[in-house]
């Protein structure tokens, strides 16, 4: 038996959920895919804009610089520091200083890229070095004094950003032999050297406002769309236990009135044929009495006492299986309804009307109430009963009640049934050798008509070897 997959629900409703589950998370991932794709190329773009027109403003402010006395260099910086708004915070250093190394990515090689080109391009080929550095890391005098260690405003006013977070842009070239021009500058739009962030709390709060709404509405609208598969499954077990139960009501959808409708052509069908059936049997039990009848007459005027005998038993034997064959068409009564049955009370009767014969019983345990056909049920139990007090000295009837279940259970100390031979004693007319037996007669239908009656109620008999060598029959039925 193949197991089933732990992901599978077992219910249509559980089905149709998860379907709906996997459908919204595929929709979200695929969308926040391509929003995502189509913004990292907006943020490209963008940034190869901006550095392209970054590397223009550097140029001019090298070719300024470059333009001025060496003298003055200091005190035109010293103004530009104190007057901010330039976005370029420029100094003049006497060597390079190093970066800390920071992690790259595409935006920054794309403006790297850029700048060197667009300065190569307007100051030609030279020395020329680009980097990336965080604000705390960040060091721009000879003395590599970090820039958080700077005045403030000369950090903010120069780099027009406050509080300094995105990364800073740093271009080192030489002036002369023995100074370097120092620039740092920002972007002017914030984040867009960051990466793409798929998991943004933003996005997180709306991916799971979508998914709730769409699995409440969901579970909603499924409900209400297999609630009338709900009502149709409860009918058919209904139908399995009484034939007499009412009809499904034909409304809603085309659909489900169609199958309601099927159902209950279904059901009607079921009712004729069996009730057909019953009327059959009845009459041809009934045709075949007279003729027996007459029979059993003709025999009784036989002179040969040897062949009277062996007539009158081989007219017996007729009689009976007629009788069993009425008897198991008339196993459960079609029309009986069901209704609370005390199954240990049930039990007590059958019990006391036995030992009226002297048949030796003992009962323990409790089963309680039960919903049944009362009629179809003692039929059932006394069958079950009869049968093993008919191949045993000794009886046991147990009772019991967990998990939704009653089961009663009648041990004998008999012959017992062979295990290649329980299922087969099932079937109607099947008796198995009579030496079995202490008694005679019997047509075979006791089990067979017991385990009809118990399907019928969605219980089950099942047989196994007793304690004392004998058979052990369990009936289990639902509460």
């Amino acid at each position: 038996m193949k197991e089933r997959a732990w992901f599978r629900p077992r219910t249509l409703r559980g089905r149709f959920v998860l379907i709906m589950l996997l459908g919204v998370l595929g929709a979200q991932v695929t969308s926040y895919s391509l929003w995502s794709w189509q913004q990292d190329r907006e943020r490209l773009a963008q940034l190869d804009s901006l550095s392209r027109n970054l590397a223009e403003s550097l140029a001019a402010t090298v070719r300024y610089f470059r333009s001025l006395p060496y003298e003055y260099r200091h005190i035109v910086l010293d103004q530009l520091r104190d007057m901010g708004g330039t976005r370029f915070f420029v100094s003049v250093n006497d060597h390079r200083i190093a970066l800390e190394p920071t992690d790259g990515g595409r935006a920054r090689e794309l403006v790297a890229g850029n700048l060197r080109e667009g300065l190569e391009r307007e100051l030609g080929r030279r020395e020329l070095y680009i980097g990336f550095s965080q604000p705390e890391d960040l060091k721009v005098f000879n003395n590599e004094v970090p820039l958080t260690e700077l005045p403030a405003h000369w950090a903010n006013h120069s780099l027009a950003m406050a509080p300094l977070s995105t990364p800073i842009l740093v271009v080192q070239m030489p002036l002369e032999a023995d100074s370097w021009l120092y620039v740092a500058t920002t972007l002017p739009i914030a984040g867009l050297l960051d990466g793409p962030t798929w998991l943004s709390g933003d996005r997180l709060f709306v991916s799971l406002a979508v998914l709730l709404t769409v699995v409440g509405l969901s579970l909603l609208g499924i409900r209400w769309l297999t609630r009338p598969l709900s009502v149709l499954a409860r009918a058919a077990r209904r139908l399995g236990d009484d034939l007499e139960s009412p009809p499904l009501a034909e409304r809603g959808p085309r659909e489900l009135r169609d199958t309601a409708a099927a159902f209950n052509r279904m059901s009607e069908r079921i009712r004729r044929q069996v009730d057909e059936r019953e009327r059959l049997f009845s009459a041809i039990s009934h045709d075949l009495k007279t003729p027996i009848t007459r029979l059993r007459l003709r025999a009784e005027m036989l002179a040969d006492s040897r062949q009277r005998e062996a007539f009158v038993r081989t007219l017996d034997e007729l009689d009976q299986l007629v009788k069993g064959a009425l008897a198991s068409v008339k196993g459960l009564d079609l029309h009986e309804r069901t209704e609370p049955v005390d199954l240990d009370a049930l039990v007590a009767t059958l019990v006391d009307e036995l030992a009226i014969f002297g048949e030796t019983i003992g009962v323990q345990g409790s089963a309680g109430m039960i919903e049944a056909k009362p009629l179809a049920l003692k039929r059932c139990l006394g069958n079950l009963l009869e049968n093993a007090v008919f191949y045993g000295e000794r009886v046991e009837v147990s009772l019991d009640r967990e998990a939704g279940t009653a089961q009663v259970t009648f041990s004998d100390d008999g012959p017992g049934i062979p295990v290649d031979q329980r299922e087969r004693v099932f079937e109607p007319f099947v008796r198995l050798e009579p030496s079995r037996s202490r008694h005679t007669g019997g047509s075979g239908l006791g089990l067979s008509i017991a385990r009809h009656i118990a399907h019928a109620h969605g219980g089950d008999i099942g047989l196994d070897q007793a304690p004392a060598g004998g058979l052990r029959v369990v009936l289990r039925l639902p509460c």
